[in-house]
């Protein structure tokens, strides 16, 4: 088991990579270089006010999730651990370490490590499918090249509904098979926890508020990369570069979302090498606007040190009592 979790972490590693190679031999280095000199202080500054606001959705939508799963979690540590999840997922390989170590870390503290990575999974699931059905109704509803992606979205979101549907109003009974053991579980966290009229609208309008920051990020970032199309123009194109960021598969959060921003860019007929610049910029303006998870995590560690240094000196005071 440990050995199909290395060897699936190298895998989504070397997804990232092989995207990033593809780019470089196919458009060269300049777009990287270029996004990196088009970061400014402002763009830097207006992401790590929108990043402030998104946070603050993402550990309201953790925590409703967490309550209705009959777990308690602060908002004001719920903010800090969320932050520092950001950053380890910015600078880790995959881009999900950050939220492992965030349900590992809560579920310690609550004595249940099983129900922590739930809560945090349940957490990732609630975002994604609200970013993926708000993807639909852009790609549907505004004028645009990918258009057509937009019904294949909708097919997905379809596809899910009558899944979960299914699952909620027949949810199968207990078995050895572990389908038969996890779906029940399930169906149950969804109709008593996440679909709950005390949890599903909080759930959804923190999520909804998350995406607006996200996709205003890639904005400024598109600007900043010399995007000259129009927000209406550029907006289906955030949601779906938004979307490739969701796939575990990257350096650091690097791969997918560039490809994603190349393909889409050709798409629209503004280049492949726009694409790629405006995704460099966001990378950028993500990481820096993530730093105050870096300092959750400083804190915590000199927290942590210095009560280990009473309790050594404590062990070798009783030690040396014990041998005279």
């Amino acid at each position: 088991m440990p050995g199909r979790r290395v060897l699936l972490g190298w895998l989504q590693t070397l997804v990232g990579a092989a995207v990033l190679a593809a780019l470089v031999w196919k458009l060269g280095s300049g777009p990287f270089i270029d996004g990196i000199m088009a970061v400014d202080a402002r763009a830097v500054a207006a992401a790590m006010v929108i990043t402030l606001g998104t946070t603050l959705c993402c550990a309201w939508r953790w925590q409703l999730v967490a309550r209705g799963l009959g777990q308690y979690l602060p908002f004001g540590p719920a903010v800090a651990a969320y932050y520092r999840s950001q950053f380890l997922n910015s600078v880790l390989p995959g881009g999900i370490l950050g939220d492992i170590h965030r349900g590992v870390d809560q579920g310690s503290r609550d004595g249940n490590v099983g129900g922590g990575l739930r809560a945090v999974a349940w957490d990732r699931a609630a975002g994604q499918g609200v970013q993926l059905l708000l993807a639909v109704l852009v790609l549907t509803l505004l004028p645009s090249p990918l258009h057509r992606f937009g019904a294949v979205l909708a097919w997905i979101v379809l596809a899910l509904a009558a899944a979960l549907t299914a699952l909620l109003l027949w949810p199968p009974s207990s078995g050895a098979r572990w389908w038969a053991r996890v779906l029940p579980a399930v169906a149950s966290d969804l109709r008593h926890g996440l679909l709950t009229r005390r949890a599903a609208p909080g759930i959804v309008l923190a999520s909804t508020g998350a995406v607006a920051g996200h996709t205003a990020i890639f904005l400024i970032a598109a600007g900043a990369a010399g995007a000259t199309a129009t927000a209406a123009q550029l907006l289906p194109l955030a949601m779906l570069v938004l979307l490739a960021m969701s796939v575990p598969a990257s350096i650091a959060g690097w791969g997918p979302r560039e490809g994603a921003a190349a393909w889409a860019f050709m798409a629209a007929g503004l280049g492949a090498a726009q694409g790629v610049s405006a995704a460099v910029v966001y990378g950028v303006l993500s990481l820096a606007a993530c730093l105050p998870g870096a300092v959750v995590l400083l804190v915590a560690w000199l927290h942590r040190d210095r009560h280990r240094v009473p309790m050594r000196r404590g062990q070798g005071a009783a030690g040396g009592v014990r041998h005279g």
